[in-house]
């Protein structure tokens, strides 16, 4: 075994967790040794929001960098923290199958979203979930936080919070799913587009042969779609990664659904589009087909329904 596979990864230790996860994978097709390649990105360093350092990019930034560079061969992403726009010198590589794509409560003596105390604090850096709070429980203080698993999970411990909402998928991957209280269903509590899924982006020309087959068979078809349709969604709409917008997507009977729901900043109002399309089969192909036809209507109805107002375009950097 003489080639190396340089894997670029944020040096969180959730990104390195889920790095290392698909770095098995990757090394065991390719019949390859993996080398992990820790890359410090804006996101990272910066304590302020999101939407006041930039919101979509922030964490993708340095990564793609890296990989343009040659400092690695590919790189790995939370899909949700990638700009929907495609990069003229890169390509997804691959779409491994997603993680529970559902928002978890954590919260401090079992307590769960219904139960939680009037006026309590609970903290969280994302616009929509700062949105479905107020729409779900307008009496609760949304407290604005940044950091890594561990210390938002201490804010709580240390009683500084009553709760703190992550990511189911996250909590997982660092073996911390038993710190959920409480996991939110996607019906009612829609999550960020692509959430729960991982992209591997590498460079736009075709590498290595054996790189190309591990990444083809990591491949999962069905998330690759469904996370398109959502992503699609944020595309059409000219939305960040950061805006209050949730979006679900899924496969059942032979019909790709997607759910889009669009929300104000304070959770008063929403506006929420569903459809659903038939794949002509379940080649990669016509499920992207039928991706990009549920994602053109949803977007559409919910621009006609007024979405632009309660959440404006990104502006350009």
């Amino acid at each position: 075994m003489s080639q190396v596979i340089r894997v670029g990864t944020r040096g969180s230790a959730l990104a390195m967790a889920q790095t290392r996860q698909i770095s098995e994978r990757l090394g065991t097709a390719a019949n390859a040794e993996i080398e992990l390649v820790p890359i410090t990105t804006q996101g990272d360093t910066s304590r302020a929001s999101l939407a006041t350092i930039g919101g979509t990019g922030v964490f993708a930034a340095a990564l793609r960098e890296a990989l343009l560079a040659g400092e690695c061969d590919v790189v790995v992403h939370s899909l949700k923290d990638l700009p929907t726009a495609e990069h003229e010198g890169l390509r997804l590589g691959a779409v491994p199958k997603r993680a529970d794509a559902r928002d978890a409560i954590c919260a401090r003596d079992g307590l769960t979203l219904a139960t939680l105390p009037e006026g309590a604090r609970v903290g969280t850096g994302s616009p929509r979930r700062i949105a479905q709070l107020g729409a779900a429980r307008p009496d609760i203080v949304a407290v604005d936080i940044r950091g890594n698993v561990d210390t938002r999970l201490g804010k709580v411990e240390s009683g500084e919070l009553d709760a703190v909402l992550l990511a189911a998928a996250g909590l997982g991957r660092l073996g911390l799913a038993d710190a959920a209280t409480e996991l939110l269903p996607l019906a009612e509590w829609p999550t960020a587009p692509g959430q729960g899924a991982l992209a591997i982006e590498v460079r736009r020309e075709k590498g290595d042969r054996s790189l190309e087959r591990a990444l083809e068979a990591i491949d999962h078809n069905t998330t690759r779609a469904t996370v398109l349709a959502e992503r699609l969604v944020l595309a059409g709409l000219e939305a960040g990664c950061s805006a209050p917008i949730g979006a679900t997507a899924f496969m059942e009977d032979e019909l790709l659904f997607l759910t889009a729901t669009v929300y104000s900043a304070d959770g008063a109002r929403r506006i929420v589009s569903s459809h659903a399309a038939t794949p002509d089969s379940r080649s990669a192909a016509d499920l992207a087909d039928a991706a990009r036809d549920v994602a053109e209507r949803a977007v559409a109805e919910l621009l006609g329904n007024g979405a632009a107002e309660l959440a404006p375009p990104e502006e350009s950097p």
